[in-house]
């Protein structure tokens, strides 16, 4: 099976999903956006597994906890929104110790309340076959941030051509040296990004800059993306004791869980000198009507093939 086509597949199906017009947003975006007399809601779910998202005997279960919650609260920075609760479904495999079930829920709890996110509801089940290994889901639900300024959700779909492309942070090596299991969703710089300079596309790396991007270009009526070699920010951890290219960790490792956004040409400088921002911001590439993705170095430009993490072939 091939993720990316399966996921074509579920979207073709859902246009038009949702009475009287309540479903925004619907798959294919960070999260959903349903209208609400209240407000906009806004859900998604994710699901780490056992040796595909995390080693349990490796690193122990609350990191394995602390991941499930992380991963949610990235697709809620990927819209630049708020976090307001979370229900969490445990599959454990038989003979799980009940002093391990409670880690998970302390490495989920401890960064739920670190972003004031209550856990308020779940499921527990066990699994009954010997090759059964741990799965934990978590739905969560956020809202618009700003609702006073006019400040909107960022959406995957509304990049153009000739925007700029950003990412926060520095990309690589992140599975490989535990990063994966510890970094701090970018909640709070979701939603200055795009409270200060209005964005127009965003999504978090979680499968690769080379995977996330073009997901982005395509979602945004399928444009392209060119973008510049030395501009690429490499984390240290990329090669992580590997011979490879560090800029080929950077774009295809993935679980780097930062934001890769697009603004307009004119807003670029005053988003790189901003002061507020409390993380790095590099400026690495540009939007092209030419569909596909390629890299610049120096007067040569070559094309990139989409690759990256893809779960279901792990």
């Amino acid at each position: 099976m091939n993720e990316s086509e399966f996921h074509q597949w579920i979207y073709a199906r859902s246009e038009g999903d949702g009475p009287e017009g309540r479903v925004l947003v619907g798959p294919g975006d960070d999260m959903a956006i349903v209208a609400w007399p209240i407000g906009d809601v806004m859900p998604a779910v994710d699901q780490v597994l056992d040796g595909v998202h995390f080693d349990l005997a490796e690193c122990g279960p609350k990191l394995a906890g602390r991941k499930a919650m992380a991963r949610n609260l990235s697709d809620v920075a990927a819209m630049g929104a708020l976090p307001m609760a979370a229900v969490v479904a445990v599959a454990l495999p038989v003979g799980f110790a009940q002093a391990d079930a409670e880690l998970i829920y302390e490495g989920i709890r401890e960064l739920a309340d670190e972003f004031h996110c209550p856990v308020v509801g779940g499921d527990v089940a066990a699994w009954r076959h010997d090759a059964a290994k741990l799965a934990i889901t978590v739905t969560i639900l956020a809202r618009q941030a700003g609702t006073t300024a006019g400040v909107t959700p960022v959406l995957r779909s509304t990049a153009r051509a000739g925007n700029a492309i950003c990412v926060t942070g520095e990309l690589g090596g992140s599975w490989l040296t535990g990063r994966d299991l510890s970094f701090t969703p970018r909640v709070l710089e979701g939603i200055l990004l795009n409270f200060r300079h209005k964005l127009l596309a965003m999504m978090d790396i979680s499968d690769g800059l080379a995977m996330d991007l073009p997901r982005l270009c395509a979602a945004s009526g399928g444009i392209g993306a060119e973008l510049i070699a030395d501009a690429i920010p490499v984390h240290p951890d990329a090669l992580a004791g590997r011979d490879i290219d560090p800029l080929d960790a950077a774009l295809f490792d993935g679980e780097d869980y930062e934001l890769v956004f697009t603004v307009p040409r004119g807003r670029l400088d005053a988003l790189l000198n901003d002061p507020q921002l409390p993380c790095k911001v590099s400026h690495i590439g540009w939007t092209t009507k030419e569909p596909g993705l390629r890299l610049r170095r120096g007067d040569d430009v070559t094309p990139i093939f989409p690759g990256g993490w893809d779960h279901a072939t792990k």
